[in-house]
């Protein structure tokens, strides 16, 4: 009888791995949550079958790694893609794009800025088949939770929702509204039924109004003005309520764009008194403090702002104390022109960030990359996977998952430029930034999707992700 190899279990279903694999990565020093292997990684198939330090097998295609990390796909949990509605600001085939640059290999699409916001099936289906013919990587869809959608709760889970979304303040869209205390409430209970995670921006939206109008009233509109107008208490106050509401629903909860050590605090409490919680924190509450945002103004806005140089140090020491379960980019870009004002309450809130936020969290890790790039390999990928339920094809460069991951190099530092961004509009908080790592391998499922400063393989239709049961 002919030698078929060993099998490789692919969902239900039992497929016999062929004696010659489909591409072998040589050389690399493979990135797991639990340390860095010098390990050799063959694919059949978009799917991992061997992770030895040598595989001696022949393949069709051969992945020179030497001198470089490879690092499992990053999977952003929070991306603004704005399609359908507002492509103009970014749109699904430039953000998969960008975020393929940067090491990305799946995103989770919010249910806003898009229009209309994903707050049915039958707005989430026509983003699922946007994204289905314009993304070059794998993605997973927010539903919303909204006060006018409780009862297409059921509906978004049974169309593959990756989780709820809610704004705890006004979230900048019209069509898109605030969830108040019992909103948030009714939508926890009924999410809890339907095993819907929540995730909120957890800001107190009374408290913001009263500050913003007191300080628009002295006439301040700059950073400064900005910063204040949104102290670490408007955080704190709706991160409190959310716990609160967490704990008495059983609802499962995650905390998006954590700004403050404080606030990690308020959640690492609650999870000691088993309250189903996580964090997320971004790379820019990682890379930049207050004093970066007045030198940027309008492309440093976001919400919450960007703390002081203690709380992002902070921050950091929460991230490598495990405090901090998830890092996402919170890519919220928009048409220059709503940028182009230094009055910055108005100008649009969100950093365009998907392509570099990563790779400079890396090039901070340089010189601690044998500590640090597990722990980031933990919050970028396998804590994300776990978390929204897909790490049975997600997160890890390990037996059985996709293929998917990229490589790292490390090396001179260069200058961030604008004319590197892969973003619908060449602008960003980080241009002019230095970084040591370069991302100069992306692969999805065993295929290629940017090498070497460019696309490749494309077109390369990304897949739907829903969470398992």
């Amino acid at each position: 009888m002919k030698r078929t190899g060993p099998i490789v279990r692919e969902n239900t279903k039992t497929i016999h791995e062929p004696e010659r694999l489909d591409l072998v990565v040589r050389g690399g020093r493979v990135v797991t949550p639990d340390g860095i292997i010098d390990a050799e990684i063959g694919i059949v198939r978009g799917k991992i079958v061997r992770l030895a330090p040598r595989v001696p097998d022949a393949s069709e295609a051969e992945l020179d790694a030497r001198g470089r990390y490879v690092f499992p796909g990053i999977v952003d949990a929070h991306v603004h893609f704005n399609e359908p509605g507002r492509a103009e600001w970014e749109g699904i085939a430039t953000g998969s794009a960008a975020l393929a640059a940067g090491g990305g290999t799946m995103f989770f699409d919010m249910p806003l800025n898009s229009e209309p916001p994903v707050l049915n099936a039958a707005a989430l289906r026509e983003k699922r088949r946007i994204a289905e013919e314009k993304s070059c990587t794998d993605f997973a869809l927010w539903g919303g939770l909204t006060p006018g959608n409780l009862d297409q709760l059921a509906g978004l889970r049974d169309a593959g929702a990756i989780g709820l979304k809610a704004f705890m303040c006004d979230s900048g869209i019209a069509s898109f509204a605030q969830a108040d205390a019992k909103t948030l409430r009714e939508g926890m209970k009924r999410a809890a039924k339907l095993g819907l995670l929540v995730a909120v921006h957890a800001e107190d939206d009374a408290l913001a109004a009263k500050l913003t109008a007191e300080i628009k009233a002295s006439g301040r509109t700059d950073a400064r003005a900005w910063l204040d107008s949104r102290p670490v208490e408007v955080e704190l106050a709706a991160i409190r309520l959310a716990l609160e509401l967490a704990g008495e629903t059983g609802c499962a909860l995650h905390v998006v764009h954590v700004s403050s050590p404080e606030g990690v605090a308020l959640i690492s409490e609650a999870r000691d008194q088993r309250v189903d919680v996580t964090a997320e924190t971004c790379p820019h509450y990682l890379l930049l403090n207050d004093k970066d945002v007045a030198r940027l103004g309008a492309l440093g806005k976001c919400a919450p702002p960007i703390r002081d140089e203690k709380r992002r140090k902070a921050l950091w020491a929460g991230l490598r104390a495990g405090d901090i379960q998830t890092v996402g980019s919170d890519h919220s870009p928009s048409r220059p022109e709503m940028k182009d004002s230094a009055n910055m309450f108005a100008v649009w809130g969100g950093i365009a960030g998907v392509q570099h936020g990563f790779e400079l969290l890396f090039s901070a890790c340089e010189k601690t990359a044998d500590k640090d790039l597990p722990i980031l390999a933990a919050v970028l990928a396998r804590n994300v996977a776990r978390r929204f339920r897909i790490d049975d094809r997600k997160g890890q460069i390990a037996f059985g998952r996709d293929a998917d991951f990229s490589l790292i190099e490390f090396g001179k530092a260069r200058t961030i430029e604008a004319e590197d961004l892969w973003t619908r509009h060449r602008i960003s908080a980080y241009a002019g930034e230095r970084s040591r790592a370069r991302i100069t391998h992306t692969y999805v499922r065993g295929q290629p999707i940017f090498a070497d400063g460019r696309l490749t393989n494309l077109p390369a239709p990304g897949q739907f992700l829903a969470p398992h049961r």
